[in-house]
């Protein structure tokens, strides 16, 4: 057979006529509604706060508005109180998404197994993650929390009754340890988003896999530790981005139960304070811009994990 020089391979694609270029402006052109209004209220307001960050603005002070380069940036990683909400922040993500991660996995690997009431067990643990986050934090802070007359409180001098303790401990935790019951309240809420994520990875398992292993002797944790948790790896890691995403800009658990006292104060309720109370608009910009970088950095990570996902299912 006689080799040429011309090397093997696809043929090259032929160039986009202007009918074919026609056809796809009019299969995108009903999108560009959509992203116009998309761009004029996100991206928009985005550039004006960006601007507003370099700016030494004060409402209280308009006639000494002018630059003010790096200082706002400056100030805001400087300040104590600021440092103080980044370091809240942190704890308060890094803990929410791991109790979330560990309760949500152990309620998937249960919900996955076959029971009498399956479907109406799954609907109840789905719930908190439908209430609206203001209702959850208030249903926290009156009807759980509260030292009076919350649900804690009233197991515990139910319990105390029970074994003849008259006067059984009471717990306020909003006084004692308010970020605890900042972080409880998360958790209740986030929990079933961390749950659907990992049980929809559960159910994507390969099922012959899984009867090989079950044929070899396997027992149930071996199954877990060598097959359904290397499977679950990038379902862990979605589920946690996309939880660090939301818990980071987290406001109204924060505002609701303890209104930023007691050393609660996140990054975004700090922001609030510093606009509404301090009136200094170009540290709060300046803020919520790293607010938004930190943000876009986790939510990097959490689209290179959906694309892995999405390459892995189109490969089967």
């Amino acid at each position: 057979m006689p080799v040429t020089g011309r090397r093997l391979g696809r043929a090259p694609s032929p160039k986009p006529t202007a009918r074919d270029r026609a056809a796809a402006w009019a299969r995108r052109a009903p999108l560009l509604p959509a992203l116009i209004f998309v761009i004029l209220t996100t991206q928009i307001p985005f550039v004006v706060t960006i601007v507003i960050s370099f700016m030494n603005w004060n409402a209280l002070k308009p006639g000494e508005v002018g630059f003010a380069g790096l200082k706002n940036y400056v100030e805001v990683l400087s300040d104590g109180d600021f440092r103080q909400a980044i370091l809240v922040t942190i704890v308060l993500t890094v803990s929410v998404v791991l109790a979330c991660l560990v309760i949500g996995l152990c309620l998937a690997l249960l919900l996955n197994q076959k029971f009498l009431g399956r479907g109406l067990a799954r609907t109840l643990l789905i719930a908190p993650f439908l209430v609206v986050p203001v209702a959850a934090a208030l249903v926290w802070k009156h009807a759980i929390l509260n030292p009076g007359y919350g649900l804690i409180n009233g197991v515990l001098t139910w319990i105390g009754q029970l074994t003849g303790n008259p006067d059984p401990p009471q717990l306020d935790l909003l006084t004692t340890h308010p970020l605890l019951a900042v972080i409880m309240s998360l958790v209740w809420q986030w929990t079933p988003f961390m749950m659907l994520i990992l049980l929809a990875g559960l159910q994507s398992r390969p099922a012959d896999v899984m009867e090989a292993a079950q044929m070899d002797g396997a027992t149930g944790w071996q199954v877990f530790r060598y097959i359904t948790l290397p499977h679950l790896r990038q379902y862990l890691e979605l589920g946690g981005l996309l939880g660090a995403i939301y818990i980071v800009q987290n406001f109204d658990a924060v505002f609701t139960l303890t209104s930023g006292g007691l050393g609660t104060a996140n990054l975004p309720y700090a922001v609030y304070q510093t606009f509404y109370f301090a009136n200094e608009y170009g540290t709060a910009s300046a803020a919520g811009v790293i607010v938004v970088i930190g943000s876009i950095i986790v939510a990097t990570f959490a689209l290179r994990s959906v694309f892995t996902l999405f390459k892995k299912e189109a490969a089967r």
